[in-house]
């Protein structure tokens, strides 16, 4: 069973649509662990709405938090307290699909980031890299912190309008595999999602 960990070297770069071509390239389960504001219609609801296999099973957030922010204060917000422990990993036998919340150092408590809670679930990372200025810098500070803690790292999802210079440069430096490359779409539906899971699924 694969454990897969989606992540970003940022907020709002990608991480959901490439959560839900994951989930349908894999046929696997989703989890989200944490959910922060949104919860009329929670990235949970919107992978659900864009995988079409029949297989998929989308299990319950460990956290729903009303405040959309970082998961410590919006938890703050309501008394609660993110208690590491909570994080126990669907009952499943099938491939198991995760999406964190922002960035890696993205507080959950005072003392337990996203970092932590990958290495917690000892998870293999598809990291989301947007191509903006500064994405290098990002990408391999975010490369080097998952390197330092021995998290094993299957690929990287470029995200946006294809840049090769700054994308050849991260494979080279990093040594990490691009298994796939985002490009900017006038629709998400649940065909763009099928259509990009057969592309990526032989390098998963």
């Amino acid at each position: 069973m694969k454990k897969i960990f989606v992540t970003g070297i940022g907020t709002d770069i990608g991480k959901t649509l490439v959560a839900a071509i994951l989930t349908e390239a894999l046929h696997a389960d989703y989890w989200k662990p944490v959910q922060a504001g949104n919860l009329e219609f929670t990235d949970t609801d919107r992978v659900k709405e864009l995988v079409s296999n029949p297989q998929s099973v989308f299990h319950p957030e460990a956290y729903r938090l009303q405040l959309p922010a970082s998961p410590h204060l919006a938890a703050a917000q309501e008394n609660i307290i993110i208690d590491s422990e909570q994080f126990v990993l669907p009952q499943t036998q099938n491939h198991l699909v995760i999406e964190g919340a922002g960035g890696l150092l993205v507080p959950l408590a005072s003392d337990f980031l996203i970092i932590d809670l990958i290495a917690q679930l000892q998870a293999e990372v598809i990291l989301v890299s947007q191509n903006y200025l500064g994405s290098i810098n990002h990408t391999l500070l975010t490369i080097l912190a998952l390197q330092q803690r021995q998290i094993p790292i299957k690929g990287i999802i470029f995200n946006g309008t294809p840049t090769p210079s700054s994308e050849d440069f991260i494979t080279q430096y990093t040594g990490v595999a691009k298994l796939g490359a985002l490009l900017p779409e006038t629709e998400i539906n649940p065909t763009v999602v099928q259509r990009y899971a057969a592309q990526w699924h032989p390098y998963l």
